[in-house]
């Protein structure tokens, strides 16, 4: 008995010990970007440079896409992929950073996020604060309509830049833009450890955006949200303080339910997808929390709305691709069968947020058809 018992103890003990692990990496504070991609050559012909590439997953990708320098600047892809041979191909190039020459031996990371800025995407923008509980947020403002207001909300790991892909269906419908940032991200402001709470504490930076619309005559708010920044508008509208006053959610990729989220990427990472259960006492159990680096506990059910289907009270349009396996789609099907009369979606031969990437111009017009059927001006 006491083999077994010292047994059962051990197990308890490694069954722990992963379930930090996982805990501590998910809301891990923000890092360095990699640059894991090599360029191998500069071509050119008739129609300008192509870059050559590692193959991969992500360079074979149709759509059109980013590499990030590790030197600084940027280069804009287009959807051509040229075959040069097992290992490598070539990606024609569309559009560069003033001033960036790529050569070979150069290394670079491949993203999502397509323009670095507002004026790169073709917006009139200009750059605010927004004082939150956490400090000073910086975001962009895109003027248009002062009676109807577009907040753009970006994900776990990501940047307000992500969220510019977005904007223009805003600003094509007349809104006003607010593209903002909140604590603990490569932008905002830094609290404590530096830790995400997955949403949590996060969503009263973005609430304090809805402040700064309403002060300046918003009587219609849009939420956009990306991934994590979609859990954050759902949590938003929610709150009863802004009933009559979120006219609509525009989600991409939305984290619906934290814990199958952990456990698809457990799967992912190699580990059986029930080991992400492991984590979910580390995250929603204030002493483990507090040992998990966290300033608080995260209160995991508010967040799962395969659950709280009842409760969501705003029409949505969910943008989301079947190849996610970040996020599965699984989750906003679920969402939307049970709410067929609210919800909305669509989906998109994509990974994770790399929708618009695909089909930028599907994208805007679902977007933009969707919100003028809903949204009154």
């Amino acid at each position: 008995m006491k083999r077994l018992a010292l047994g059962v103890a051990v197990v308890a003990a490694a069954a722990g010990g992963v379930g930090w692990t996982i805990a501590r990496r998910l809301t891990a504070p923000v890092g360095p970007r990699r640059f894991d991609l090599t360029v191998h050559g500069i071509e050119q012909d008739d129609d300008g440079h192509l870059i050559v590439l590692d193959r991969t997953d992500q360079t074979t990708a149709d759509g059109i896409y980013n590499l990030w320098f590790e030197h600084g600047g940027w280069a804009q892809l287009s959807t051509e992929v040229h075959d040069r041979g097992p290992i490598l191909l070539a990606r024609r190039i569309t559009g560069t950073s003033p001033g960036l020459a790529p050569k070979a031996g150069d290394r670079a990371s491949w993203s999502g996020i397509y323009h670095a800025t507002p004026h790169e995407a073709r917006l009139n923008s200009r750059s605010i604060t927004i004082t939150t509980p956490a400090g000073h947020c910086p975001a962009w403002r895109i003027d248009g309509d002062p009676s109807t207001w577009a907040i753009h909300i970006h994900g776990l790991g990501s940047t307000r830049a992500g969220t510019l892909r977005g904007v223009p269906a805003a600003t094509d419908l007349g809104y006003t833009s607010l593209v903002v940032t909140y604590r603990n991200t490569e932008e905002g402001p830094h609290v404590g450890t530096g830790r995400s709470t997955l949403g949590h504490t996060e969503t009263a930076d973005v609430d304090e955006a809805i402040g700064y619309a309403v002060r300046r005559g918003a009587r219609q708010i849009v939420l956009f949200g990306w991934s994590m920044g979609a859990a954050i508008a759902l949590q938003l509208a929610d709150r009863p303080r802004h009933d009559g006053l979120i006219a609509a959610l525009v989600l991409d990729s939305p984290v619906l339910d934290w814990s199958e989220v952990i456990k698809t990427n457990c799967a992912r990472g190699g580990l059986p997808a029930v080991v992400g259960y492991l984590a979910v006492p580390w995250l929603s159990i204030r002493p483990l929390a507090r040992l998990a680096g966290l300033p608080r506990s995260i209160p995991l059910r508010s967040f799962d709305w395969t659950a709280r289907t009842a409760d969501l009270s705003t029409p949505t349009l969910i943008l989301h691709g079947v190849q996610d396996d970040s996020v599965p789609i699984q989750l906003s099907q679920a969402l939307r069968d049970a709410r067929p009369e609210l919800v909305e979606l669509e989906a998109f031969d994509a990974a994770h947020t790399l929708s618009w990437n695909t089909d930028p111009d599907r994208w805007q017009a679902t977007v933009t058809s969707w919100l003028r059927a809903r949204v009154s001006r």
